[in-house]
């Protein structure tokens, strides 16, 4: 019964910040890896950045230096700070969780979010 609820999406001009917030609920013992995808209108959709449970960072160079993901194991809670937002980061933004152990060997490995929304205004 794992479920992952993102939040922090919304409307912001060019330039501006948002915070994202993914968090994971069920009986969930532990999460290897959790990462962010973004689908905008007309485009597959595509890696933003994902981190281990050990703090491995991986991003799409399109977002470095602008992007910063981070977690935390014990709320299985992971983040996307983004920061000089630009109309082309506009997207439906999914939450990823890879690796995925519960105490119940029958549930799947991985799980999406319904994803949230994040537009840039120019």
């Amino acid at each position: 019964q794992v479920q992952l609820v993102e939040s922090g999406g919304g409307l912001v001009q060019a330039g501006g910040s948002l915070r994202l917030s993914c968090a994971a609920s069920g009986s969930i013992f532990s999460i290897d890896t959790m990462g962010w995808y973004r689908q905008a209108p007309g485009k597959q959709r595509e890696l933003v950045a994902t981190i281990t449970t050990v703090g491995i960072t991986n991003s799409a160079d399109s977002v470095k230096g602008r992007f910063t993901i981070s977690r935390d194991n014990a709320k299985n809670t992971v983040y996307l700070q983004m920061n000089s937002l630009k109309p082309e980061d506009t997207a439906v933004y999914y939450c990823n969780a890879q690796g995925v152990v519960t105490f119940s060997p029958l549930n799947p490995n991985d799980y999406w979010g319904q994803g949230t929304r994040v537009t840039v205004s120019s």
